[in-house]
């Protein structure tokens, strides 16, 4: 264990181990049959003492912070070491899937179990959190549990309600946190050294390649926008073909651009044309105005938002050929999160060491790792997931990608704790 090589019988049986608390945990569930498991729930806070025990008997100091985040710490060489911090998130959408996010957690708890039950002491203490919530399901705001570490919450985030009027203060109320404490949770800058999280790739490349494993270069920017094309509304049976300004032949010649130009500009940015609104929406009726929405995403800002101008010089360029109107508004902007280059590194060699070669690849999903980022290095490690489904029942993985996994988290944890502290 001495260079943070975990057996190939070992990482077996970890990995059985993550498979079947991966199963228990999505029995801890606000609906039978259907994983449900949202923020400040009786479920989450169920979820976070199972959780917790496991951090225990893993050799972890265990507590629950102000917002509600299970987090457990194991000691360095030194008492007080600056934390290696591990892991993911505990709360689910709405008939979720069992792996998305609670694989990064359990995986951690095993790194930490490989080098507890060899008494290995690491230069940096290793610190795993099992985050409240990154889905966002209850509330509509999202990273609530990471930005807690960060201390980026908004003082509006614990006035905000879910769909039945309680707000985030009250929901920490019936569950013994409190909304004036929030800031308690924010950590040090000097605390942490870096974060490392394990997740799923929500995406079919790694299935695609062939591969369990790949290391995460980026995690996409995003914008979001609602678009509008006005012509004119009119009988669908007098008025002739070359006198129409049909709105709906506007808006489908448009996303058609869109689908070719972001396939031409670069393989890893996507756009999505995801509603669409006629007005006025009858069948004898030429249609006058529609409404849509465009959210684009990729890894590099730069490309996104030249991807994004082309987009929308061409919409104007349509309603103009036509002599209709367009109009955009983006309502949502996130900037893509790069992966620090060492942790990258540190990443691709154990990759590399346990599976023969290293894939780096974005990711298309958010993750903790964009608030952690805010504050902390950030790295990254993805692990094949059948046909790249996520947020849904059918997630899967399988036991043997979960033991490399295990294996190659392990050996960069090791590295990047070294190294980091040198």
């Amino acid at each position: 264990m001495s260079d943070g090589q975990m057996s190939e019988a070992s990482a077996t049986l970890a990995a059985a181990r993550v498979m079947a608390r991966c199963d228990a945990l999505a029995e801890i569930s606000e609906t039978a049959g259907a994983l449900t498991r949202v923020y400040l729930s009786p479920e989450h806070l169920r979820a976070n003492a199972q959780v917790g025990a496991w951090m225990a008997a893993a050799g972890m100091r265990v507590w629950q912070d102000s917002v509600g985040n299970i987090c457990g710490r194991y000691e360095g060489q030194t008492a007080g070491a600056p934390a290696l911090l591990l892991g993911s998130h505990l709360d689910t959408v709405r008939n979720a899937g069992r792996y998305d996010g609670m694989l990064g957690v359990l995986t951690a708890i095993e790194v930490v179990q490989a080098l507890h039950q060899q008494n290995q002491r690491l230069p940096l203490a290793i610190e795993v959190t099992g985050f409240g919530d990154e889905e966002g399901t209850r509330f509509g705001i999202t990273l609530l549990g990471s930005r807690g570490l960060t201390g980026r919450w908004p003082e509006s985030w614990v006035n905000h309600p879910d769909a039945n009027g309680v707000t985030v203060a009250q929901a920490m109320a019936q569950v013994g946190l409190d909304g004036a404490a929030v800031q308690n949770a924010a950590r040090r800058a000097e605390d942490i050294a870096a974060y490392l999280e394990l997740h799923i790739e929500q995406g079919p490349c790694l299935e695609q390649a062939g591969l369990a494993l790949g290391v995460v270069t980026a995690i996409n920017g995003a914008r979001r926008l609602n678009c509008r094309f006005t012509g004119e509304a009119g009988h669908a049976g007098t008025v002739p073909m070359t006198h129409r300004k049909d709105a709906l032949a506007a808006a489908a010649g448009w996303m058609v651009f869109i689908e070719q130009a972001t396939q031409k500009r670069h393989p890893q940015l996507v756009a999505t044309v995801g509603t669409l609104q006629c007005q006025p929406g009858a069948v004898n009726v030429i249609p006058g105005e529609v409404q849509l929405t465009l959210d684009v995403r990729g890894p590099d800002d730069r490309v996104l938002a030249e991807l994004l101008a082309e987009l929308l010089h061409e919409g104007e360029a349509i309603a103009l050929r036509r002599g209709l109107t367009f109009s955009a508004d983006e309502y949502y902007h996130i900037p893509a999160t790069g992966c620090d280059e060492k942790l990258q590194a540190a990443l691709s060699l154990a990759v590399d060491q346990v599976q023969g070669c290293s894939l780096s690849l974005p990711s298309g999903a958010g993750h903790d790792a964009i608030a952690i980022a805010e504050r902390w290095p950030v790295g990254m490690l993805f692990v094949r997931n059948d046909r790249g489904i996520s947020h849904h029942p059918a997630e899967s993985v399988m036991e043997s990608d979960v033991a490399l996994a295990i294996q190659a988290y392990q050996l960069a944890v090791c590295h990047v704790a070294r190294s980091l502290s040198e």
